[in-house]
């Protein structure tokens, strides 16, 4: 641990919290990491719990304003198929086996993911624990020198 920093995130009631990130630095690669909570979701600044409200069609209880909402569902709908891909990647990597194989009929990316991960309630955060902890989270922030 060589640190850490204030995080702000709103819950699904629209209340502002405060968390305190730790930062960690690898011994093998010697970059800096972020310990995130289950709660978060990288480079969003509401819970979790909501944008996987609104993802799975239920953002009548979600406090979040319509642009906000819509910018979720569009993350999702281009984040998705790579998310199932790292969820299916990560289980043949460490040999895990379903009792039901995944179908091959249509169905929608939510529903390709929740075969991976279930539908119950905090479906995203496992999803985001899977996936960042595997170092296949993409990152959407960029900077870079003209």
């Amino acid at each position: 641990m060589i640190g850490s920093r204030r995080r702000g995130y709103t819950d699904s009631a629209g209340n502002p919290g405060k968390l305190i990130i730790r930062r960690l630095r690898c011994c093998d690669c010697h970059k800096i990491h972020h310990e995130l909570p289950d709660l978060l979701v990288p480079y969003k600044r509401h819970a979790s719990e909501s944008i996987e409200a609104v993802v799975a069609g239920g953002d009548h209880c979600v406090a979040a304003d319509e642009s906000t909402i819509r910018n979720w569902r569009r993350w999702f709908a281009q984040s998705a198929g790579y998310l199932q891909c790292c969820l299916a990647s990560i289980t043949a990597r460490y040999h895990v086996s379903f009792a039901e194989p995944l179908s091959h009929l249509p169905g929608s990316a939510l529903q390709g993911i929740w075969h991976y991960v279930g539908d119950a309630p905090g479906w995203l955060a496992r999803v985001v624990r899977s996936v960042a902890n595997a170092n296949l989270w993409l990152h959407t922030r960029s900077a870079f020198c003209p």
